[in-house]
């Protein structure tokens, strides 16, 4: 049996820690798009020390587990640039529609029992699949 699925469940319990560790911390939820977005809009001023700690480590920690493992897992991601600009543009309105991001809604809100975090993930994953099954079998680029 193939260890791959490991990297996913070592990587959920780190999200899971770090949402844990960022709420009991300063008592407020771990949303990735809100921590990246007070950046870029400079709604977050007075916390960018600690957004960009955030970000610095979301970028580096992957980067030092490879580091220290010898290797990367496959991701399987798509050679077709034009997939991966829509995907990620498709991503970010979808944050700001949706009030936050998988991070916030998905591992913070539904731990939470948040009704508005349930229904959030509920919707992005629903449109996920629908996605993934439109590139796929109808056109193919995926």
């Amino acid at each position: 049996m193939e260890a791959d699925w490991i990297w996913g469940l070592g990587g959920g319990l780190l999200i899971g820690l770090g949402g844990a560790v960022y709420l009991l911390g300063n008592g407020r939820i771990m949303g990735a798009s809100g921590i990246l977005g007070g950046l870029l809009d400079g709604s977050g001023r007075n916390t960018a020390a600690e957004r960009t700690t955030f970000i610095a480590g979301v970028i580096a920690m992957p980067l030092l587990i490879g580091l220290l493992t010898g290797g990367t897992p496959d991701t399987h991601v798509t050679s077709n640039a034009a997939v991966l600009v829509l995907a990620g543009l498709l991503v970010g309105i979808g944050t700001r529609v949706a009030n936050g991001c998988t991070s916030g809604h998905g591992v913070c809100g539904i731990s939470r029992l948040s009704l508005r975090g349930i229904a959030a993930t509920a919707v992005f994953m629903l449109a996920g699949v629908l996605t993934l099954a439109v590139l796929r079998q109808l056109l193919g680029v995926v």
